[in-house]
């Protein structure tokens, strides 16, 4: 017997979202490493407002709404405004009832500063990378680093001369011809983020208004342990590695992994200085290490190890959506880029669940 299409609903309601999702659901064990560490952050994010006024919305709310804006590739805030409106599930995880509101999607913008003032993003991946090591998920001695370009919020027809006068914009797409045009930070910078830096990855590649994220990887479990995002120039990456390798908790001795463009004097001789042994690539010609790095069975386990890293560019890149960054400036890149990191350990340590505590 065919059944009626019937649209009557029900006055009331007494299901909650906690039943409707099911205990298997690869969020759950997310949402509780999340809860663990915004346990943490507590005394940072009360510290964050003043002590009268109107209650605000909770910071962690917001947070719980970014992770889920990483985690499914939302591309604005405004669709995942809408998200958190009529999605059962995105409901559940920010901890919304059936029947709450929905802030507007100019919350995050107003409260986007206050985050970045407090280093919240810094503070949330050290609190999770907390627990991996409380798992027995984390190595102290082992580590890789590396860095990728992410394009900047810019198009190349902002990148004007630094001492050409300002002037009205002629319409939404303006007509540039900037062909056969000699192009240099030095004497041209962006109008729409000033701190984005025209760069190639190498030679024969186009040159893009990027800035440069960074990543010190463990290599025990491939967890980001910390990241940085600075202007991108020749030199950033072995600038930002020895400043992420000095920041190594601990006084006992490291490995540090790397390609080839870590293999220089300078930066060998920086991670001597700092009680680290370079396991960096070497190059054909001109290598600055010699048989007393590479003659150990180690080296050749890190190489093969510090590949992984880019398994976190990757998924920042196609999940997270740090390919085009969507902010401005380099404090709001770094903020959402270390942000991202530390969604890229949850998803890690999930998929690592045998090891975690329940």
């Amino acid at each position: 017997m065919r059944g009626a299409d019937r649209n009557q609903q029900k006055m009331f309601s007494y299901v909650s979202p906690e039943s409707r999702v099911p205990q298997d659901h690869p969020l759950r064990p997310i949402k509780r490493m999340v809860q663990g560490a915004l346990l943490d952050l507590s005394d940072q994010l009360t510290d964050m407002y003043a002590a009268t006024g109107r209650p605000s919305i909770a910071p962690e709310k917001l947070l719980k709404a970014l992770l889920l804006q990483i985690l499914y590739s939302i591309r604005s805030e405004r669709l995942l405004v809408e998200q958190l409106d009529y999605n059962l599930l995105f409901r559940w995880f920010v901890g919304l009832s059936m029947d709450e509101p929905i802030w507007n999607h100019s919350t995050f913008s107003k409260n986007r500063d206050r985050l970045i003032d407090s280093d919240v993003a810094l503070s949330f991946l050290k609190a999770v990378t907390a627990q991996a090591q409380e798992a027995g998920l984390l190595s102290d001695e082992h580590f890789s680093v590396d860095g990728t370009l992410i394009e900047a919020w810019a198009s190349m027809k902002s990148f004007r001369p630094k001492d050409e006068p300002p002037s009205p914009p002629p319409g939404k797409n303006p007509e540039v011809d900037f062909h056969g045009e000699k192009r240099k930070n030095d004497t041209h910078a962006s109008t729409t983020d000033p701190g984005a830096r025209l760069y190639k990855k190498a030679k024969g590649k186009e040159a893009r208004l990027c800035f440069m994220g960074h990543v010190l990887m463990e290599n025990r479990s491939g967890l980001v342990v910390d990241a940085q995002v600075t202007l991108a120039t020749g030199t950033a990456e072995r600038e930002a590695a020895l400043e992420m390798v000095e920041a190594i908790p601990g006084t006992h001795r490291v490995t540090i992994g790397g390609d080839k463009a870590f293999d220089t004097r300078g930066f060998v001789e920086g991670l001597r200085r700092l009680k680290a042994t370079p396991h960096v690539a070497s190059k054909d010609k001109g290598s600055a290490l010699d048989a007393r790095t590479t003659r150990h069975e180690g080296y050749a386990v890190s190489l093969r190890v510090r590949k992984r890293i880019e398994e976190i560019f990757g998924w920042a890149k196609t999940v997270g959506g740090l390919r085009k960054t969507r902010h401005r400036g380099q404090p709001r890149v770094n903020w959402i880029f270390t942000f991202t990191a530390a969604a890229y350990n949850l998803v890690r340590m999930r998929n690592l669940g045998a090891a975690m505590p329940t």
